[in-house]
């Protein structure tokens, strides 16, 4: 999955200091060094979740005996309030504690969930008999985990989630504060970070996807969490070696704050007459953005009353009324949640292949070959692999023919993007229910059916292919559209969008279950319609494709603002000037691609 973690309100380049708070010697600090050992905790990260998000539900289903729609939705909870999480942590970054701090006290907190998931894997009592023990309560029946059991590892899982929404939020952001933007050959260096960066989580994701899903199959889920665990471990004493090493910004606030703040003096002055003349808000003759009339109740906020005119000029900070430039950044905001809310359905789908796709390939034929059988977790390879392939594609073939067709040095504008992946979503939904249905028909029954387990493939490369797109153009248009002082919203948005997937995941299927009374979604998955859930999602696609449309159509662009953002390519001479175009930092704003 791909997700972001970005710059906050954060001081400049030229405030950095060192450990000590002094000003920075940036021959002795920052650069590769730093910014390699951070890296190492973002690799670490990337085996930790991915190792466990991935196969998760096979632990659920195979082990503790839940049902597949119970299982999905663990999953889905997990890794909805996980992102959720990273707003919580890019806050304390922003406003408190600085990135390093939140990183490094993040890092240890994930390290210890997933210490406790392993412990939970290992303890025998932690988890019911195996199917057909004897020892069970119901005889040869399987025995569901107990409430105590499934107490310790929601437990385990939230603690990591914690750990590494936090983690999520600020180790792309810290990994920039290394490089100086103004110095053309450390802005050069920053373009190069971000390959690594990519390099890193790619190359994390793909090891947890093959090696660790393989060991906790095949060897043990306590080996394999395990393995995470220390993963973990490892990356907090990396990060914590090149304390003395790395550049340091000092917090200078939250947007949200602002945000907040906003919406609150709107709320409480809500029963003021808004001014007929705009000149009357706070702060007009100096404000930064132009007055505009839209959503007029937030210009409340910006009325001077009598306790805002009567306060002294010691209390004027906390007393006055917001100013109009941060009442229209509010509105600015705001305006960008009709398409943020269309976006949310595209990680919906995803979170299928990370649930009910790996459900789907468990009772499949999974063999390469006579002597080795692909993991059912491990198909998910297909989808980062989509996803690789697609973002090369996208920058070395279709950006340059777009570009030359439309005359936009981008190519696609940024929603063109978004649109492009909500389609690629629904056309999988769509396949994937065909392939569930010809999955079904082939079992007859049988606990193994014949038919490969390949067959998912499509489904898996298809919403890589629309991650490629939507992630993309998502975070292009949060970005461009955000308010300068606010380009961190961004993020924001972004991981909200992720969150609210994952969590709308969770409500559909519990609504599909219940609805249907457990019709749909079975136990066994021969005996109920899954394909008919994937058709629902089809059709839901289809709906919000139509809805999202309708709302770009009417969206105008925030005039002067040019961004693109996407991967770097190759390292090499010639592709130095296309990397610099590529790069994905928006000057303090920085998005960390994490898949």
């Amino acid at each position: 999955m791909v997700s972001a973690g970005g710059h906050g309100g954060y001081s400049d380049a030229d405030d950095a200091v060192d450990f000590r708070g002094n000003p920075v010697d940036k021959s002795k600090t920052g650069g590769w060094l730093g910014a390699g050992l951070i890296l190492g905790t973002e690799l670490a990260e990337r085996v930790c979740v991915m190792g466990i998000s991935m196969n998760l539900v096979t632990y659920l289903v195979g082990e503790l005996h839940l049902s597949n729609a119970k299982s999905a939705n663990v999953v889905t909870n997990f890794m909805g309030t996980l992102n959720l999480l990273a707003i919580v942590g890019g806050f304390l970054a922003d406003a408190k504690l600085g990135r390093y701090l939140t990183i490094a006290v993040s890092a240890t907190i994930a390290a210890i969930g997933v210490s406790l998931l392993t412990v939970d894997t290992v303890v025998p009592t932690m988890r019911p008999p195996p199917c057909g023990d004897p020892r069970g309560a119901q005889g040869h029946e399987c025995v569901r985990a107990s409430g105590g059991q499934l107490a310790f590892l929601y437990v385990a899982l939230y603690v990591i989630a914690a750990g590494a929404g936090g983690l999520k939020a600020n180790v792309s952001g810290f990994g920039s504060d290394q490089f100086d933007g103004r110095n053309p050959r450390e802005e050069r260096a920053m373009v190069f970070f971000f390959n690594r960066f990519y390099f890193c989580i790619s190359l994390g994701s793909l090891f947890a996807v093959t090696v660790l899903v393989y060991v906790q199959d095949n060897v043990g889920r306590g080996w394999g969490y395990g393995v995470s665990a220390a993963a973990m471990a490892l990356g907090v004493v990396v990060l914590v070696a090149g304390t003395s090493k790395y550049r340091y910004r000092r917090p200078a606030g939250s947007p949200l704050t602002v945000i907040g703040r906003v919406l609150w003096m709107a709320w409480k002055k809500r029963k003021l007459p808004t001014p007929a003349n705009a000149d009357e808000l706070n702060g007009f003759h100096t404000a930064k953005v132009a007055h505009t009339d839209r959503l007029r109740c937030l210009d409340k906020a910006a009325i001077m009353d009598q306790v805002d005119l009567a306060a002294s000029p010691a209390k004027q900070e906390q007393a006055s009324a917001s100013t109009m430039t941060q009442v229209e950044e509010v509105k600015m905001v705001l305006n960008l949640l009709p398409i943020w809310s269309t976006c949310i359905l595209f990680w919906t789908i995803y979170s299928q292949m990370t649930t009910f796709s790996v459900e789907q390939a468990i009772p499949m034929d999974r063999r390469l070959n006579a002597g080795f059988e692909v993991p059912a977790g491990s198909l998910s390879v297909f989808l980062f692999l989509s996803i690789l392939l697609f973002t090369s594609l996208n920058e070395r073939l279709l950006v340059p023919l777009a570009s030359r067709l439309t005359g936009r040095p981008q190519g696609l504008t940024s929603l063109q993007r978004v649109g492009t992946g909500l389609v690629f979503a629904t056309v999988a939904m769509a396949v994937a229910a065909l392939v569930e249905k010809m999955r079904r028909d082939a079992a007859n029954g049988e606990p193994r059916v014949a038919i490969s387990a390949f067959w998912l493939v499509p489904q898996f490369f298809l919403v890589g292919a629309g991650e490629a797109f939507a992630y993309v153009g998502q975070l292009e248009f949060f970005i461009r559209e955000a308010p300068e002082r606010m380009k961190s919203m961004s993020t924001g948005l972004f991981l909200v969008t992720l969150s609210m997937g994952f969590f709308l995941s969770s409500f559909l299927v519990f609504l599909v279950h219940t609805v249907t009374s457990g019709a749909w979604i079975r136990n066994n998955l021969d005996m109920g319609r899954l394909d008919l859930f994937y058709w629902m999602l089809a059709v839901l696609g289809v709906v919000n494709f139509i809805v999202f449309v309708m709302i770009a159509r009417r969206h105008e662009y925030k005039p002067n603002t040019s961004v693109v953002v996407a991967p770097a390519g190759e390292e090499d001479n010639d592709a130095m000037k296309k990397e610099m175009d590529d790069v994905l930092v928006v000057k303090e704003n920085t998005v960390g691609m994490d898949v």
